[in-house]
């Protein structure tokens, strides 16, 4: 039997720059991860938007774990996190382009077998 939980990590907003949002501490039985990313307007010259998830053992120091595709234009894309989500967890967005601007939105949701 799977179990999740699911967290609004990021409400929809227009966002022009990067930036990152803490997770916090998984629960240990905590093993996989899907992160939903809602994209619903991107504007600027070739605006470009990479959502990755990176995981810690301590909380401090973060590793890049795993990254969706780069979105260009509105869309969704689901983000599979598999095997050994870290003892801590953030998302990190990094939007680049000229005056580029995305409005997104995202939920992470965990999984344990």
């Amino acid at each position: 039997m799977t179990t999740a939980i699911t967290q609004n990590t990021l409400a929809s907003a227009a966002r022009t720059t990067s930036g990152v949002v803490d997770l916090g501490a998984s629960p240990a039985e905590y093993t996989e991860a899907v992160i939903y990313i809602d994209t619903t307007a991107a504007a600027g010259t070739t605006p470009s938007l990479t959502v990755m998830y990176q995981s810690s053992p301590d909380g401090i120091t973060f590793y890049d774990h795993t990254a969706g595709v780069a979105l260009t234009a509105a869309g969704r894309q689901a983000i599979r996190v598999t095997n050994a989500i870290g003892r801590f967890g953030r998302i990190s967005y990094a939007i680049t382009g000229t005056a580029p601007s995305f409005t997104f939105s995202v939920i992470c949701e965990f999984k344990r077998a």
